[in-house]
């Protein structure tokens, strides 16, 4: 049996006429799963279209079309929740793989192989900042695996690579993503 996912609460902030206030304090509405892995979630924090980023006259970004990586010059904050991969391990294949990384509005983004190291090997043009928020979970690389547990953190440059959770209990990560280049 699959644990329950437990909501990302998102609390919005902006600064009005000088003073800061909270105007949003609820879980985020923008939750994807994945039907072949059950207990998978990713959570879309927020969402900007260039950087320096807009402070003033924002309320709200998750109206920005869904994609793993961010748009062009932006940035992507989400905290995904990754299952034990024994839920479905031996039932993910192209097609699977391929049906998840469209919901996700990033078909290009899969590099699946039969031959790859793990199904859901990915590469995006992104500076990512990872932080390992609860459990333990495998950095599946091109050519090394990397374990981490709650607390470690992430530096991912445009590689190729996936998550392993070859624990017992899901693991839950919070990245930010950012437009890169080669």
């Amino acid at each position: 049996m699959t644990e329950a996912i437990k909501p990302v609460r998102r609390i919005v902030c902006i600064d009005e006429n000088e003073k800061s206030k909270c105007i949003s304090d609820a879980p985020s509405p923008d939750v994807r799963t994945d039907p072949a892995r059950p207990g998978y979630a990713s959570t879309r924090i927020w969402v900007t279209d260039r950087t320096p980023a807009r402070l003033k006259n924002v309320r709200e970004s998750l109206h920005m079309p869904h994609a793993i990586e961010p748009p062009p010059g932006g940035s992507v904050c989400r905290v995904v929740t990754f299952p034990p991969d024994a839920s479905h391990q031996g039932k993910v294949g192209a097609k699977e793989v391929q049906a998840f990384f469209a919901a996700m509005g990033s078909p290009g983004a899969s590099t699946y192989s039969a031959k790859a190291p793990h199904p859901y090997m990915q590469k995006t043009h992104t500076l990512d900042f990872c932080l390992i928020l609860e459990g333990e979970i495998t950095l599946v690389l091109d050519k090394e695996e990397v374990h981490l547990s709650a607390g470690d953190t992430v530096v991912q440059r445009g590689t190729n690579h996936a998550w392993s959770n070859r624990s017992d209990k899901p693991c839950r990560i919070a990245f930010s993503l950012h437009d890169g280049r080669a």
